[in-house]
Formats: structure tokens, sequence, C-alpha cells
């Protein structure tokens, strides 16, 4: 079953194109099918073709968006409320885009206000601990 057919795939495989069951997602991404089903009820983009016997069938687009927020939930840290966010901030397609391609993934936290915050020296914090230490001695 080595033998590659002429569009690419190991003969007695699925093409790129075919749907594929629960199991076979599961196998391809390393996963349980409870987690492929948990996350179908998080991301109602997941949108699997059900027939008979409530049977799923994978597309390849489901295929490449579970395997997106795969990446985003295990290796990048995120949990699935910030995978949501980050959905409805950029845009599925394009966060699936920037995952795909191995581009690194950040929310838009809107203006930095860091810079708008005046920097202290060690010097100065030292200085306002020692008067706080002295208002608490004076109100005990």
């Amino acid at each position: 079953m080595d033998i590659n057919d002429s569009d690419g795939r190991v003969r007695g495989s699925k093409g790129r194109d075919a749907f594929r069951t629960i199991s076979e997602v599961a196998d391809e991404l390393d996963l349980p099918q409870h987690v492929l089903r948990f996350w179908e009820s998080k991301f109602n983009q997941i949108k699997p073709l059900k027939r008979g016997g409530n049977r799923r069938y994978y597309r390849p687009d489901d295929v490449i968006l579970l395997t997106a927020i795969k990446k985003l939930l295990h290796s990048d840290g995120y949990t699935i409320k910030g995978v949501q966010k980050l959905f409805k901030a950029q845009g599925l397609k394009a966060t699936i885009e920037q995952v795909i391609n191995g581009e690194p993934v950040a929310m838009d936290h809107g203006p930095d206000i860091g810079s708008a915050v005046p920097k202290l020296n060690l010097a100065q914090l030292d200085n306002a601990m020692k008067r706080l230490k002295r208002l608490r001695s004076k109100l005990s």
C-alpha cells in the first residue's frame, strides 16, 4: 500500500477532498473522539455532515479548522474562550491561515496603554513604600 496514485495519495487511502469519519479525524489529530464532539458544542464553526444514526462526516475544511483549534489550544496555550474571541476578532479564515502558516497568532487588545503610565524608578518606589509604612504606623 506504499505505492502512490497519480493524484499523490497512497493507494487505498482516501483522497485529499474526501469526507472523513470521526474516528479517522480523531486518529489523524491524535485526539479522542469525545474531544471532537465537545469542540463541536463549543465552536459553532465546526459543522460535520450528519447521516443516519448521527454519524459524523467531516469535510476537508472541518479537518483544517480542527487542526487549527488543536494547535491554538494545545500548543499555543489558548483557552476555548480565547480561541472563540480570536475567531470573532480576527475572523475565522484569517486566524486559520495564520495558524496553518505557522505565523504567531495574537489578539489585538487595543492601544498599548503602557506608554501612558508613568514609569517609576526604584528609588521613587522605595520612597513611596517608606511613606506608606509611616502612614500605617500613624494609623495604628
